[in-house]
């Protein structure tokens, strides 16, 4: 078997996940045409890099990612860096001949995200993206059922994303909540999976309005600070600053089949941890799926329409890439489990085998509604998504 050596950009949270997705790809398909090997990791912060190298094996370890990219055995890349950096090591992977697989949204706006497409295609590389709550076995019954009429014609949907990582005032003042670095907050970081997930189920968007709003208008500054770091606020010492966009966002799509979505996303929610679902109504029925319960769908349909019960269907074998992870129904698939079918589906691309892959193409799209968003938000207006 062909080896496929990689390097990843990034060696925080996302960066150990996309690691663990290469080294367990084997383990669920034996006959993997390229057998993956993390070779090297970037990043700026040495004990962050040297820590990965720790838990992954024999891994070179770099300050600068272009020191990664100059190694040339090196055949593919994933990056996990902040969204600000992502357009630039994005063009410069597909330019240095590598294949890219990098994590959403690819940068700030869709501009961004058009600049890492088309210089992946100039390059003649595969690139792949991490939209990866389309990979959960229950999302694709979903998406099938939706498709094959099983609750008539769509009418309406509803996606949520709700998590508490910035609910605490004393949540120190990171790149996530600069405009510069982090882009429009709560657009990139979890609306773009919602609007992912209504393409994925439904289609394109033809138009949406949106609102927005910051839950937490200033923030402490600290120097060195994790994704759930929190300060004390009565700490004297401390200096806060202005957070420069937005905590929560809430968009009404016209998706171009004719239905009506609600794209709704917080990250400073109370109460709500890592709340995400998706529902989709239709003329004989409905689907609702629960991230937290990822193992079931909800599933309304037949001719009875009022009084028509809901059933609660498991995952099993045939629902996307399940049974490369478990052998029957019931049993629940994790998080880290749609990365490894993600880590799948872009060796396989890379083999030129065919993959159900989320492309650069939808980054581009997911970019254009948040974009839409941001315009609607300021303007006040319904905006038309190309």
């Amino acid at each position: 078997m062909d080896e496929l050596t990689v390097g990843v950009v990034g060696a925080g949270w996302m960066g150990h996940v996309h690691a663990r997705a290469f080294g367990r790809l084997t383990q669920h398909w034996p006959d993997v045409p390229l057998r993956p090997r993390v070779a090297a990791v970037a990043d700026p912060v040495p004990a962050a890099a040297e820590a990965f190298a720790r838990a992954h094996g024999d891994v070179a370890t770099h300050a600068d990612w272009r020191e990664l990219l100059a190694d040339a055995s090196i055949d593919a890349v994933s990056v996990t860096a902040p969204n600000a950096m992502h357009r630039e090591i994005g063009v410069a992977v597909a330019e240095a001949g590598k294949h890219l697989w990098i994590e959403k949204p690819v940068g700030l706006t869709a501009e961004d995200a058009m600049a890492v497409r088309d210089a992946v295609a100039a390059a003649g590389v595969v690139g792949v993206v991490g939209f990866n709550y389309r990979h959960v076995p229950a999302v694709a019954r979903a998406r099938r059922l939706v498709a094959g009429g099983d609750i008539g014609t769509p009418t309406h949907a509803r996606v949520q994303l709700f998590t508490d990582y910035a609910a605490h005032p004393g949540s120190p003042l990171s790149w996530r909540f600069t405009v510069a670095r982090g882009g429009h907050g709560v657009l990139g970081d979890l609306a773009s999976h919602g609007v992912d997930l209504l393409r994925f189920v439904l289609g394109d968007v033809a138009s949406l309005t949106a609102q927005t709003s910051v839950s937490i208008p200033r923030r402490p500054v600290a120097d060195a600070h994790g994704h759930y770091s929190v300060l004390d606020v009565e700490d004297p010492s401390l200096t806060f600053g202005d957070v420069e966009n937005e905590d929560y966002v809430v968009a009404i799509l016209r998706m171009r089949s004719g239905a009506i979505a609600v794209c709704e996303a917080d990250r400073a929610a109370v109460g709500e941890q890592n709340s995400y679902g998706l529902e989709v109504h239709g003329t004989r029925g409905l689907v609702r799926w629960d991230f937290r319960r990822p193992g079931e769908l909800q599933v309304s349909s037949g001719t009875q329409y009022a009084g028509q019960p809901t059933s609660t269907i498991f995952s099993e074998p045939g629902d996307g890439e399940y049974a490369a992870f478990q052998p029957g129904a019931g049993i629940a698939m994790g998080y880290d489990d749609t990365k490894v079918v993600e880590a799948w589906n872009f060796v396989r691309a890379v083999a030129g085998e065919p993959a159900e892959t989320a492309t650069l193409d939808d980054a581009v799209a997911s970019g254009r509604a948040l974009d839409a968003m941001v315009q609607s938000r300021t303007s006040g207006e319904w905006v038309e998504v190309p």
